[in-house]
């Protein structure tokens, strides 16, 4: 039994409880369901990176590492981005080496907004995003991608932005619909933004997973927009390690001053041996470069086993996931399918709901291809075994 407390308590988040991922996990396991709905490998990490890792602890660096992060790590990252998209970030004042993604994120927003701001974010969302302008005392305002092409109307976000607009939070490859930005995206954000104090905040984690020969249009390849760009990105979704939680922020030295305050008192420092062994793999960029190659065979694979399913597949440009539509064989909200499909099929996915402030639902789930073989394989033969409950 839980202890009982007397302390009476005031929820700086009273209507926020426990995330679509645990619930969806808690329900999955208890069926033993396959699982297409997280965003997390299933399989083994490259041997080296363990090895790294092993070389690291047994060396002894098992301390703290210096605050803004390794410094060979650091390097390697500003060359690496230098390289790929043509902005050079200083290694000592504008790299910051985080504990996960997520904890770069929380740290960009509450080092750069303020009570009374507003922040700009598009759904359907990722799921921290809101809560954590939240906290701030902040105003989030979302903007709906159109659906289903899932992209910005920029007219909209023009006339969204007022005098207390102070960030728009922009996700590219986006999760959950697995849309990706182009230059035209990036040219009009720019317009928008010029001659303010807007600053982006750009979750790029899935940035080397884009398909069909696009290229990643990171904030970091348009001048204008990488001197008032936060970059996050993500070493555990690169690498497949996404339980070792480490990630990294970009920016223009100002902005990463005020972020550092806030990951100082944070985190102090992310995962040391981690960071040696990231900095050593590195050294080879076939270990990042390849991934869009290797993601896309298990997007065509995953699409190619679901060709005679009920449902219907949304494009997937990038990240880990695809959407299927299932409007035109049942009006079920996507909730109940989503349950439908792990307690009567035996297969995990996620609402599309569930990325949504206010639950739009547009019959519509998503699915994780970031899994090995043997599983896309069994989770597409039970998706197309799902009964159609008839036309709407």
């Amino acid at each position: 039994m839980p202890l009982a407390s007397p302390v009476q308590l005031r929820s700086r988040l009273p209507d926020v409880g426990t995330t679509i991922f645990s619930v969806i996990g808690q329900l999955s396991a208890a069926h033993n369901a396959i699982n297409l709905s997280q965003g997390a490998p299933n399989f083994p990490c490259d041997p080296q990176l363990i090895a790294g890792v092993t070389r690291a602890m047994e060396a002894n660096h098992n301390q703290y590492a210096p605050m803004t992060g390794l410094a060979a790590l650091r390097t390697a990252l500003a060359e690496k981005v230098n390289t790929l998209y043509g902005t050079r970030y200083d290694d000592e004042c504008e790299v910051l080496i985080t504990a996960s993604a997520s904890e770069g994120i929380y740290s960009a927003i509450s080092g750069l907004v303020h009570p009374g701001d507003e922040v700009i974010y598009f759904e359907p969302a990722f799921d921290s995003y809101a809560p954590i302008v939240r906290l701030q005392g902040a105003t989030p305002v979302a903007i709906r991608l159109t659906v289903p092409e899932f992209r910005v109307d920029w007219d909209e976000v023009r006339a969204a932005i007022t005098p207390r607009t102070r960030m728009i939070i922009i996700n590219t490859p986006h999760n959950p619909t697995g849309q990706v930005f182009d230059r035209a995206d990036l040219d009009a954000l720019a317009a928008i933004t010029r001659h303010t104090d807007i600053i982006i905040l750009s979750d790029e984690v899935y940035e080397h997973v884009v398909f069909d020969g696009k290229v990643h249009h990171s904030m970091a390849t348009h001048p204008q927009l990488a001197e008032r760009s936060v970059i996050i990105c993500s070493f555990g979704k690169t690498f497949h390690v996404t339980g070792w939680r480490v990630g990294y922020c970009l920016a223009p030295a100002a902005l990463m001053n005020e972020i550092c305050k806030i990951h100082q008192f944070l985190m102090f420092s992310a995962d040391t041996p981690m960071q040696y062994a990231f900095a050593g793999y590195m050294a080879d960029p076939t270990t990042y470069m390849a991934l869009a190659g290797f993601y896309q065979r298990k997007r065509d694979l995953l699409r190619t086993l679901l060709a005679d399913s009920p449902f219907r597949l949304l494009p997937s440009a990038g990240s880990f996931f695809m959407l299927a539509s299932y409007g035109h064989f049942s009006d079920e909200p996507d909730s109940d399918m989503v349950q439908r499909l792990i307690v009567d099929h035996g297969v995990a996915t996620l609402p599309l709901s569930a990325f949504y402030s206010d639950a739009t639902d547009n019959n519509i789930i998503r699915l994780s291809f970031a899994k090995d073989d043997a599983t896309l394989r069994a989770g597409a033969q039970a998706l197309c075994q799902v009964n159609p409950r008839g036309p709407r």
